[in-house]
């Protein structure tokens, strides 16, 4: 009887195996490569001439990626009407986490606290506050025809609002932003109606103008934010990452100066440049050609993404899907266009480029339930 029941166990592991999308997979497992040569190329003169082995950045990061590609691999193999089951579990752990980060248990850093220092391991719980929101959505909405009434669309509001708040007191307003911009696309599309969508937005934008007159929101976090519209007026200030941004992208030309042959990037013109500014590496050293292949690659990674999205077989398939395309669709968004000056600059990563592990298995994980999504349906028509 037990061997029947490990038979089958693996049967149906080899079925979601066999339906598995292997394109998907192979771009995100691509793009994520790439990321370990440019945070390399960006960290390396830098570590070089502080005496340190130059390979540290491109050792984690490596590491980083081989664990992305562990957590998408196994994520997708399994069933999502059992990870539904637990949405409302896996909601309070990621809610728990960002107020344990707000205790002392946290650790802080640059005026922010927001990691979990576990021996020579950093850990931050904002990462997986998008995931948290989308299984605690999925599993409100997943027995409802969508948010059709007022109740039940301030409860996903809720559900989104409170990460987000908790996100901001780090503080981390980008991360913020993102869980609130993944909580409105999973309303969209969760079937949410025209007038309470409308109703959303006009409260949104007062919502902001009041923010902003009344100083809810720090003089730093302000300046920056607005930055991007007169940089050079704040030059040597709140626009100085931008305006040496520009600068490294623009150096670039067509085909780049060459990998590894980046002034401006080995010189560490741009600060943050192997996490939020990754992007200036590859616009310097791999030019418009190199940029745009990595864009294009997105394109087609959020391609195969969107297609799982329209032929999903249930609504938990169908609301997880949505926070993935639109988590990783916004931060691609966000992230590049912050660097060259057509986006507020907030401190977001580039999926699977940017160094970091949190966001590297935030972001595997991601993918790998819209796998999982995908098999679901290959096993819907195979019945």
């Amino acid at each position: 009887m037990a061997t029947s029941v490990v038979g089958r166990s693996r049967a149906s592991v080899g079925g979601r195996l066999r339906r598995y999308d292997a394109l998907t997979w192979f771009l995100a497992a691509l793009i994520g490569a790439f990321g370990v040569i440019m945070v390399y190329s960006a960290t390396r003169n830098q570590l070089a001439f502080a005496g340190v082995s130059p390979y540290y950045y491109l050792e984690r990061q490596g590491i980083f990626w081989v664990l992305g590609l562990v957590v998408m691999s196994v994520t997708a193999t399994l069933d999502l009407e059992w990870l539904g089951r637990l949405g409302y579990w896996i909601y309070g752990a990621v809610v728990l986490g960002l107020i344990a980060v707000l205790s002392p248990a946290g650790s802080s850093a640059l005026g922010s606290q927001r990691w979990f220092q576990l021996g020579p391991i950093q850990v931050q719980p904002s990462e997986f506050a998008p995931l948290g929101v989308m299984f605690g959505v999925a599993a409100y909405l997943q027995q409802r025809d969508g948010p059709r009434s007022w109740r039940e669309t301030l409860t996903v509001l809720a559900l989104g609002g409170v990460p987000a708040l908790l996100v901001i007191k780090q503080p981390d307003l980008g991360t913020g932003i993102v869980v609130g911009v993944v909580t409105l696309g999973m309303l969209v599309l969760g079937g949410a109606t025209g007038r309470q969508l409308l109703a959303i937005a006009v409260v949104g934008v007062l919502g902001v103008i009041a923010v902003v007159h009344l100083g809810l929101l720090k003089h730093y976090q302000l300046e920056r934010l607005l930055s991007f519209l007169h940089p050079t007026a704040v030059a040597q200030t709140y626009g100085y990452n931008l305006v040496q941004s520009k600068i490294a992208i623009g150096s670039g030309h067509i085909f780049g100066t060459g990998l590894f042959k980046g002034s401006q990037t080995d010189l560490a013109y741009v600060p943050e440049q192997q996490t939020d500014f990754i992007f200036t590496a590859v616009g310097e050293q791999l030019g418009f050609v190199g940029a745009a292949s990595l864009v294009v690659a997105y394109g087609l990674l959020l391609w195969r993404l969107f297609r799982i999205l329209r032929t999903a077989v249930d609504r938990t398939s169908l609301i997880l899907v949505t926070g993935v395309v639109t988590w990783i669709g916004f931060s691609v968004f966000q992230n590049i266009g912050m660097t060259i000056g057509i986006m507020p600059i907030t401190g977001i990563p580039l999926p699977f480029i940017s160094y970091g592990g949190s966001a590297m298995v935030g972001f595997s994980a991601a993918v790998g339930l819209a796998l999982a999504a995908g098999a679901r349906r290959g096993r819907r028509a195979a019945a």
